[in-house]
């Protein structure tokens, strides 16, 4: 598939004349908007969560975290590319490790957890933990945690605050969708009509996920 695009897209003349030199930000203004993911490593900005704060098995993978000095939405462009064959270089590390990888996916904590559903189906207690999480929901310990993952489009992060109830004290999440909307106040001025399809498109926004 990165193969078929680049071959259609990454030297045709059209579409390169659509997309250099346009939606141009520099690294001060991407860090001051709060841009991460593409957005951040498209203005020259070496920043991956993946390899800054590993999570999950990243640190015993071996990837690349594409750069671009370009700073406009070719660079941008091929970065998208790149971001696809440093996937599948991941794919392909993990492969071999699911056959030696436990067939449990979460976590043995049924104070937040409900168990498998057949343990809940045909053992007394795993239906009353279940009944118990279900009418009253989970308590977790007093305190605050911020999360942020590297999603397709960014820092995708979720901050919770507890006060030991079922309901948390405050919930906020990151999505990277809403600050890239807010950079476009600074980006669409001085561009043509058509141009606002391609920058839009570069910044790989999707409006459902402004709102949360």
């Amino acid at each position: 598939m990165k193969n078929t695009y680049e071959a259609l897209l990454t030297e045709n003349r059209i579409w390169k004349m659509r997309l250099e030199d346009v939606g141009v930000i520099s690294a001060e203004n991407a860090l001051s908007w709060g841009c991460t993911g593409v957005m951040l490593r498209g203005s020259n900005v070496k920043w991956d969560i993946r390899k800054e704060e590993p999570y999950e098995l990243y640190s015993e993978l071996d990837f690349d975290v594409p750069v671009s000095d370009r700073c406009d939405s070719y660079g941008r462009f091929r970065l998208y590319m790149e971001e696809m064959g440093q996937s599948t270089r991941i794919i392909r590390q993990l492969i071999p490790m699911y056959k030696d990888t436990e067939p449990q996916l979460m976590a043995h904590a049924p104070q937040y957890i409900s168990a498998p559903k057949e343990e809940i189906m045909t053992q007394n207690y795993a239906l009353m933990q279940h009944f118990v999480l279900v009418t009253q929901g989970m308590r977790p310990p007093k305190g605050e945690v911020y999360v942020p993952t590297e999603s397709p489009k960014g820092e995708l992060g979720f901050y919770i605050n507890s006060q030991g109830g079922p309901y948390p004290y405050r919930l906020k999440l990151r999505a990277p969708s809403f600050w890239h909307t807010g950079i476009l106040t600074d980006l669409l001025p001085g561009h043509y009509i058509p141009d606002v399809v391609s920058i839009i498109g570069t910044t790989n926004i999707v409006f459902g996920e402004v709102d949360r």
